[in-house]
């Protein structure tokens, strides 16, 4: 049996607020939109969907997206830039990431073996329930 991952990204991430309401497109939201298009033509897409979030409480070090699967370890990133001539090479390299994510039995994902741009900016390892 395959084990169903997920890959969260957060929508509110790199919001402008004015008043209490959201202003324009967040870079969290640009990000997502980036990430469903090269998703489309991904190996692992029926194995890895992409689902979004409102937010993930990172509002500190955006852009925030997180990897999680039964049995495995969840990795949350954070410090994802969203400027718009950045947004092929992140969605790129989070995908790189899933995929390496998607190979590890338990999920650990070595700092050596990560992507350059997912190397840093990781906010939390939360070990898999037991079993």
């Amino acid at each position: 049996m395959k084990i169903q991952h997920t890959l969260f990204v957060c929508t509110t991430c790199a919001s402008t607020w004015k008043e209490g309401k959201r202003i324009g497109v967040s870079g969290g939201q640009k990000l997502l939109e980036q990430l469903l298009h090269v998703h489309r033509d991904w190996d692992l897409q029926a194995e890895f969907p992409i689902q979004s979030v409102e937010c993930m409480s990172a509002c500190s070090r955006p852009c925030a997206i997180s990897f999680t699967a039964i049995g495995k370890y969840t990795y949350l990133f954070g410090d994802l830039p969203t400027a718009e001539e950045t947004l092929p090479t992140i969605s790129a390299a989070v995908l790189d990431c899933a995929s390496l994510y998607h190979a590890k039995a338990n999920g650990l994902l070595p700092w050596s073996e990560r992507p350059e741009l997912l190397k840093k900016g990781i906010l939390a390892r939360i070990p898999p329930l037991p079993q």
